[in-house]
């Protein structure tokens, strides 16, 4: 039998190791712009057409390459930033595999004009899926310039699995933005197709993030720093009113690298512990920096997941830092009763030499646990204090000004609204608790239904309204404007990020359309038309919808019964939240 087992050509093995480097653009955009970076570059600029399909050209004014050393740039494990294995553990670059230029190469037409600042030619070089065409001397401006087009172009299987430029571009905007958050101090340019959309100037982190993602998030954000002798800490997190159900701003950071970690997300959401409503998440901007040796950032091909050697301590770190600041700027108790008790262990290890317990001891608090102020000359028995505490519960304590539900045992029908918000309800012989908030969705579900296009009335407002998006939103945007007039909206960019609104659906109060606008740009992706008008009307009646403290009045209430009673009084929600339940009266006697 004869042999099996061969090499495979150069291409081919370029090829496939580029699939782990090159998914989608926006994977070139990264590689670029950090290998820009790692010049020594004070000016970038990204420039991409057709969401990167075609054209992905990243221009700086670092310190360039040699010939040589342009030429060797596209080699298979080449690289300036390592030279034996320790290094690899001590890494404070951001590219250091050399196999990034050659996977992208390898799958693309790639030139590369480049120029150190000393010479007096550059070099010009040309590669068409891995094969090396031709190097060249030219006269070009210092730094480098790298173009790669036509992305996937010799293999057509996995071009095809790209998705469309809208989702596309969403992921260069990813990329392009998590470089230059952690680079503030750079400036930063982004163009599509001949449009700009990024001009960002040099300043501070602040700055940066709201160059970002708009001047309406700079109020929301708290500061948050600490500086111990092995980690240092800072960025911002916003205020618990800058919380979103989609995730998207989110940012971890490790000495300027970007990487996910839900173990740390979840130091930062256990942060806002009881601040939150559920299933928000919150805002923030995170910054870490330490010793590169107590990392390893060479555990994923993207090098978006970093392995840190005490990561607990960093999860404790985390957490405790934001509960001091959401408490320093009066969004959370200041005084935190509940210490965490890894802190100590990220002091001890910060401070070694001192002994935390030894220099102080806490005061004692001595408590009588048995003593009840409610008991005087009799004991209540503990079925006693069970019933009279279940009772409470209900919160059945009529208003003074209510109706007394039970003064007329013939009384057939009546309401009564309750503290809390809830209402008693009596119908015949069966009296029900009620959450109007969630039976008057269900009303304005369905009397909505789904918008029809094109039989929605606009209402003129008197004043115009301005919206300023971050770029993320304009871009967003742009993919839904062509639905917006047809569901009642008039609104045009005026200038710059400013969306000047005109005119707002029939129902739409003008407080709400702010939110409304907001709540429209979260979604990631609007994938089709369908998608969009769906997410459009579960906004809508959210908007619509009121919640069961809204309901004062007991008109107001008998007219949602009335409603809700011709849908068939249905009990659930379609989530499976319950609408109302019947109050067991009977088991009641047994309390008096």
């Amino acid at each position: 039998m004869s042999d099996i087992i061969q090499l495979l050509p150069d291409h081919v093995a370029n090829q496939i190791a580029a699939g782990e480097v090159v998914q989608r653009p926006a994977s070139i955009v990264k590689e670029l712009l950090e290998n820009s970076i790692d010049a020594g570059a004070t000016k970038i600029e990204l420039i991409v057409r057709d969401a990167g399909k075609n054209l992905i050209q990243v221009v700086d004014d670092g310190k360039g390459m040699s010939e040589t050393d342009a030429r060797m740039a596209f080699e298979r494990h080449a690289t300036s930033k390592i030279r034996g294995t320790e290094d690899i553990f001590k890494i404070a670059t951001k590219g250091f595999r050399g196999e990034a230029l050659a996977s992208i190469a390898a799958v693309a037409q790639v030139e590369l004009k480049t120029k150190r600042h000393e010479a007096a030619l550059g070099t010009n070089i040309y590669i068409e899926g891995g094969v090396f065409q031709f190097q060249e001397p030219i006269q070009t401006a210092e730094g480098s310039n790298f173009l790669v087009k036509n992305l996937f172009y010799n293999v057509p299987a996995r071009r095809k699995f790209l998705k469309n430029n809208n989702i596309e571009f969403r992921h260069v905007i990813d990329e392009f933005q998590r470089v230059a958050l952690a680079h503030e101090n750079l400036e930063f340019c982004l163009f599509h197709d001949d449009e700009p959309v990024f001009r960002l100037r040099k300043g501070t982190q602040m700055q940066r993030i709201v160059d970002i993602f708009g001047r309406k998030l700079q109020p929301q954000l708290i500061p948050i720093k600490e500086d111990i002798i092995w980690c240092q800490l800072h960025g911002f997190v916003a205020k618990p009113e800058g919380a979103k159900k989609t995730r998207g701003e989110q940012f971890l950071f490790v000495n300027g690298r970007f990487f996910k970690s839900p173990y740390f997300n979840k130091a930062v959401q256990e942060a806002f512990e009881g601040l939150l409503l559920p299933g928000y998440i919150p805002t923030f901007f995170l910054f870490l920096e330490l010793d590169p040796e107590k990392i390893d950032v060479n555990i994923h091909p993207q090098k978006t997941e970093v392995k840190f050697e005490d990561e607990h301590l960093i999860f404790a770190l985390l957490r405790s830092t934001i509960k001091r600041s959401l408490g320093i700027y009066n969004v959370a108790p200041s005084l935190d009763f509940e210490r965490d008790p890894q802190l100590d262990e990220i002091m001890q290890k910060s401070f070694p030499s001192k002994s935390n317990s030894a220099s102080f001891k806490m005061p004692e608090i001595i408590v009588d646990r048995d003593y009840n102020p409610f008991l005087e000359e009799k004991t209540a028995s503990k079925t006693e204090i069970h019933n009279l505490t279940e009772m409470y519960q209900q919160n059945i304590t009529p208003e003074p000004s209510k109706i007394n539900l039970f003064e007329d045992e013939d009384f057939d029908e009546d309401l009564m609204r309750l503290p809390n918000g809830y209402w008693l309800f009596n119908k015949g012989d069966r009296t029900l608790m009620l959450d109007l908030g969630r039976m008057h969705r269900l009303v304005v579900s369905d009397h909505n239904k789904i918008v029809k296009k094109g039989a929605v009335n606009s209402q003129s407002l008197l004043f115009s309204l301005e919206y300023h998006m971050n770029e993320t939103e304009k871009n967003k945007y742009r993919s839904i404007k062509k639905y917006l007039p047809e569901l009642g909206f008039e609104m045009t960019i005026a200038h710059e990020n400013v969306l000047r609104i005109d005119a707002v659906p029939e129902g739409l109060k003008e407080s709400q359309v702010m939110k409304f606008l907001e709540n429209l740009f979260e979604i990631l992706e609007y994938r089709t038309e369908d998608e969009f008008l769906q997410y459009y009307q579960n906004q809508w009646n959210k908007m619509q919808s009121k919640s069961r403290f809204d309901f004062i009045y007991k008109i107001d209430a008998e007219q949602v019964i009335k409603d809700f009673t011709a849908l068939g009084f249905p009990e659930f929600l379609p989530n499976g939240k319950r609408c109302y339940f019947e109050v067991p009266f009977n088991d009641f006697k047994n309390k008096f």
